[in-house]
């Protein structure tokens, strides 16, 4: 069986910053693999861990495919669900990194049970971008095949005229149920669930199903619920601070990476922040190694501890 199994759309984004403006493939899903595929080259080569199976399930234009030839020439597996069309992101940021406005130009096919149906791993995250990626239906058949992770992020975006507006989740109190592991961040779980408290969101997110909440908070770190239990999980500095597109993405890599390899909910949940961290200082995918991230963590903790 395998690992880990991340399943969404590979996009197309147009991304501008202060600093400049870039043009390149992105999604959940191809920051997840990129950046879960540069941790697994590096602890091959240290021998730090042993190495863990994993197996993106993506869907896009066959005009897009030079993407997926990309992904499978850095050593990534890959499987393809042809699509009409390719999801079109616009991303654009201010002079505050947490905040950006988006816009959809494109939008591809939704998954399918049926089209998923081979689908088995310990743990399947999914990429999701839009409402319609995930059916009710896919969620519950993803749950009984491994420990269901889900970024709540594209279940709370409604596209009109190719604008992004935030909207409920209408299936969450019974998708949740069949949910594992899921990651907001601090706008989102007010939406979910009309609480600006962010003990009490989690709480009732955990009480609805979920088993491990991680509720992401920018450049303030974070918070995870995890039977019964809150953590707070500090955000490290920067050394430059470039481009936040994929930093909650790169999150959820991090922690499901440890998580997969036995580490607690704290400790997945550092090296989350640590890989998070590393990940702002440049456009594109976390491209670092393990041990950079296994340093930032030893320096921020050292420092904490002659405090």
């Amino acid at each position: 069986m395998l690992d880990i199994c991340c399943i969404g759309h590979i996009t197309l984004d147009r991304i501008v910053t202060p600093t400049q403006e870039v043009y390149m493939s992105g999604g959940t899903s191809f920051y997840f693999s990129y950046g879960i595929n540069s941790l697994f080259q590096s602890e091959a080569a240290s021998g730090w861990h042993r190495p863990l199976s994993y197996k993106l399930i993506t869907s896009l234009a066959e005009s897009e495919m030079s993407a997926v030839h990309a992904m499978r020439g850095v050593g990534i597996d890959v499987d393809v669900i042809p699509s009409r069309r390719t999801v079109y992101f616009e991303n654009i940021y201010g002079e505050n990194q947490n905040e950006r406005k988006q816009r959809v130009r494109a939008k591809a096919d939704p998954f399918t049970v049926d089209k998923l149906k081979d689908v088995e791993a310990r743990y399947i995250v999914l990429g999701t971008l839009l409402p319609d990626d995930f059916s009710l239906d896919v969620i519950k058949y993803l749950h009984t095949k491994g420990t269901l992770v889900v970024d709540a992020q594209g279940f709370l975006r409604d596209v009109r005229d190719e604008e992004v507006y935030p909207i409920d989740w209408k299936d969450k109190v019974e998708a949740l149920k069949y949910v594992d592991v899921l990651k907001v961040n601090e706008c989102e779980v007010a939406v979910l669930t009309g609480e600006t408290d962010l003990h009490k969101a989690a709480q009732k997110i955990a009480d609805w199903g979920v088993k491990e909440v991680l509720l992401s908070l920018g450049s303030f770190g974070s918070i995870i619920l995890a039977d019964g239990v809150f953590y707070d999980i500090p955000a490290y500095q920067p050394l430059l601070l470039v481009d936040a597109t994929g930093c909650g993405d790169t999150y959820t890599m991090g922690y499901i990476y440890r998580r997969a390899q036995g580490a607690s909910v704290e400790e997945a949940g550092r090296f989350a922040a640590a890989v998070s961290t590393i990940k702002l200082e440049h456009s594109g995918p976390f491209s670092s190694s393990l041990m950079r991230a296994m340093d930032l963590l030893q320096r921020n903790n050292s420092h904490t501890e002659s405090r």
